[in-house]
């Protein structure tokens, strides 16, 4: 019995010390308009822990009162979702089962039979809880078969024919497809892939060095050789067959110049129409540089292309006026239309209004030598500035990986914000037509040819990130209308006609909210696409915040009470913080999706991350010590793209960080936090969607659970879709590969990597063999541990 009065001593305790959390927490979140359940429930915990001091039977049936109480509430706030039930009822049937256990010290002794009755009762609650973590949630399925049939009766062919064998783009084909016509493996014999081959490429962080690696390499495979882009830009050419390395070539891109991220997405393979066969740089690999520049190696040595610019390479930096290294980089694979390269560029987000210009460029692919520049505030003006001069500062940049149609000879860009993401009053009316959109430039001249914005007047860092898909939508009588998949951050795909820009699903342009800060309107509507499924979860509410324990749960709840939520759009502040849902890195990113063109199937995965953003004014700007890259002061760690930025030459600068709890590392709303989903582009129907990701390596205060929970985890890194019936992706930052069965969304195989697969794979026939290949490098921004691995699977021998 002296054992049970200790444990009813201590249960006493720990209900005091929650009651006062509820009711100070619940008081304060009910005095900002939120839920009342806390104080109430608090005031009648703390009733029950008197009692229970006194041995009071009533402080027993008081406390199963407030439980029962608190499923009721549970069910009437979440319903029959299953991560609705953790943090409201998890701690309380914690205490429910230790004070069963403690009943018999009660003054009137109930039975220990009663006792252990009710002890296993919350046992069995808790074990049935804690399986339910294991079976994923949100899992949708229309019961609908796979379509049988193209989206179109005569799709045309891909722009440039490659062998089936062949993996010869970023994007697997010059539409960016992700599509591989191989079936080699299928659901049925996936389970029996194992790793055929790896190869290191040896570029990581030198010891002192902070970590900014994320390589991000979708190698490509032309003939009998795989082609490697690692995190600096090395060139690497492997034996398909084996992995062995053939040749390597090496950049020389220093540290200093990493921008945000070190990364390297892919290598673009360009066969010269005036060099003739068998003479060096017939065919060649074209890189964008970390530091800015355009180099190109022969294919087959890896020696630099000595007619190509200045011996192989070409300054970028030509025209882009100040600048210091890791302020602009190219990160995506160039694409070359009609003999034209053309070069995007990344300028680090949150530093300053007259960043170093996004300008659009035209390159010869033969000679490396200029052609033409689109420059937004100069549209008219296609040369390279003179000695002395520059193209216009500030404007939206485009990081995102381009595609282009050698047809109708246009290359298609996806732009993001003008510099100074989250103020807009200093942008031109030009800078405000282009930014957030697709802009369609002829690639003989650099003229735009047309414009479809995303967003207006974006304020809230919803650059497009991700590579369209071309693909063939049905006509008026069985025409064929060449058109155009853009995936968003905000989770709208919109689908375009790509010879003329407009619409081929509908959508509308709806009411957002005004402004806050009035010296800066926002646009008074915003387009979204309700032709197609969006990829992403209702609004936010405050029922929907999260934590492992009510603590968890009512501190996100106070956090969001907190703060300005009016929906998507929400306006940025300067008095409070505001919430960005679905977030910067919402939606789908640069992983972007795979389409299927022999059924009409598109594939995405895609992410469900809020931020918790507000302006500060330069005062506090300057205590917190925020310069932008260029400055003097500046110093590393100090701000920028993905977090907290200067925007130095506007009147406030920007805190931006996850909407999470500092004191967990948990993110304040509820999961899923990464999803994939399959839509049936002939009816643009869900046809299945479930969570992506286990919580393994990820949990509360940073710490691995080691457990396969089907959270869903924030995942960067894109789909490819097989013949063979299969989508492989790995992106998730447990660091798994897996492989779903595209009929049904069933999970059929995964693999742990030995560092993050936040990539996107890619797959190719060698000597009669279909290998599975994936750059497992890690990236510092997903928290996923770094690595220089390129890791290729495939079926065992059958002899």
């Amino acid at each position: 019995m002296k054992g049970k009065l200790i444990l009813l001593r201590i249960v006493s305790v720990l209900l005091l010390l929650t009651s006062i959390v509820m009711i100070a927490g619940g008081g304060y979140l009910l005095s900002l308009s939120g839920s009342c359940y806390y104080l109430i429930a608090g005031i009648f915990l703390l009733i029950s822990t008197i009692q229970l001091f006194r041995r009071k039977s009533s402080g027993a049936i008081l406390f199963f009162i407030v439980y029962i109480a608190t499923i009721l509430w549970t069910i009437h706030e979440s319903g029959s979702d299953y991560w609705g039930w953790v943090p409201r009822l998890s701690l309380l049937t914690v205490y429910g089962f230790l004070l069963a256990l403690s009943l018999p010290a009660l003054q009137r002794q109930p039975s220990n039979k009663l006792s252990f009755g009710l002890a296993g009762v919350f046992v069995v609650i808790f074990a049935v809880a804690f399986g339910m973590a294991f079976v994923p949630t949100h899992v949708f399925h229309s019961g609908e078969a796979l379509p049988q049939q193209p989206l179109v009766k005569t799709p045309t062919p891909s722009q440039a024919e490659q062998p089936d064998s062949d993996w010869t783009y970023y994007g697997r084909d010059a539409d960016a497809s992700r599509f591989s016509p191989l079936s080699q493996i299928t659901p049925d014999n996936v389970g029996q892939l194992k790793r055929a081959w790896t190869y290191r490429t040896g570029d990581l962080p030198a010891p002192g060095q902070v970590n900014k690696w994320a390589a991000e390499n979708t190698p490509i495979k032309v003939g009998d050789a795989v082609y490697v882009c690692s995190a600096r830009n090395n060139i690497i050419k492997l034996d398909a067959k084996t992995g062995k390395k053939i040749w390597e070539h090496n950049t020389g891109v220093k540290y200093e110049s990493i921008p945000y991220t070190a990364a390297c997405k892919g290598v673009t393979y360009y066969t010269s129409t005036q060099t003739p066969v068998g003479q060096a740089c017939h065919t060649r690999l074209i890189v964008g540089t970390l530091d800015e520049r355009l180099v190109a190696v022969d294919s087959e040595t890896g020696q630099s292309c000595q007619g190509f610019g200045d011996h192989g390479q070409t300054n970028l930096l030509k025209g882009l006026g100040y600048t210091v290294p890791g302020f602009v980089a190219v990160t995506a694979p160039v694409p070359i239309i009609n003999g034209t390269i053309v070069v995007n560029h990344e300028v680090l987000d949150g530093q300053r209004r007259w960043a170093p210009s996004g300008v659009i460029r035209g390159y010869d692919a033969e000679t490396g030598q200029f052609k033409w520049a689109w420059d937004v505030n100069n549209p008219t003006d296609h040369k390279e500035p003179a000695a002395g001069k520059e193209y216009s500062r500030g404007t939206p940049n485009s990081w995102a990986t381009m595609v282009g149609d050698n047809r109708l000879g246009l290359v298609y860009v996806p732009t993001g914000n003008s510099a100074a993401d989250y103020y807009s009053k200093l942008r031109s009316a030009n800078e405000n037509k282009v930014s957030s959109s697709i802009v369609a430039i002829d690639v003989k001249t650099g003229d735009v040819r047309w414009v479809f914005q995303t967003v207006h007047k974006d304020v809230w860092d919803y650059d497009i990130g991700s590579q369209p898909t071309l693909f063939d939508f049905p006509g008026p009588n069985g025409s064929t209308i060449p058109a155009i998949i853009v995936p968003t951050k905000r989770g709208q795909t919109f689908v375009l006609n790509r010879e003329t820009g407009k619409p081929l699903t509908p959508v509308e342009e709806k009411a957002a909210p005004a402004a806050v800060v009035k010296e800066d309107p926002r646009a008074p509507t915003q387009p979204w696409s309700v032709g197609m499924p969006r990829l992403g979860l209702p609004d936010l509410s405050e029922r929907k915040m999260w934590g492992l324990t009510m603590f968890d749960q009512l501190a996100c709840r106070i956090k969001f009470r907190q703060a300005r939520y009016e929906g998507e759009f929400t306006p940025p502040s300067l008095d409070k913080p505001w919430i960005e849902y679905p977030g910067y890195n919402g939606g789908s990113d640069w992983g972007s999706v795979a389409y299927n063109p022999q059924n009409g199937v598109l594939i995405a995965n895609w992410n469900n991350t809020p931020m918790y953003d507000q302006l500060i004014t330069r005062k506090k700007a300057d205590k917190l010590g925020l310069q932008s890259i260029d400055s003097p002061k500046y110093k590393p760690g100090g701000g920028g793209a993905e977090g907290n930025g200067a925007m130095a030459d506007t009147p406030y600068a920007i805190q931006v960080s996850p909407f999470y709890l500092d004191s967990t590392q948990m993110l304040c709303n509820e999961p899923p936090y990464g999803m994939i989903t399959a839509i049936d582009m002939h009816t643009r129907k869900v046809l299945w969607q479930h969570p992506l990701g286990s919580g393994e390596k990820n949990g509360p205060f940073g710490l691995p659970t080691h457990m396969p929970i089907n959270v869903g985890t924030p995942n960067n890194g894109g789909p490819i879709i097989t013949a063979g019936g299969l989508t492989f992706v790995a992106a998730t930052t447990d660091n798994k590969i897996r492989a779903f069965d595209n009929r049904t969304g069933k999970e059929v195989w995964s693999d742990t990597l030995p560092a993050g697969g936040q990539a996107t794979p890619m797959t190719y026939s060698a000597g009669g063999k279909q290998y599975l290949v994936i750059m497992a490098g890690g990236h510092h921004f997903m928290r996923t541990n770094v690595g220089d691995y390129v890791i290729a699977y495939a079926l065992p021998d059958t002899h």
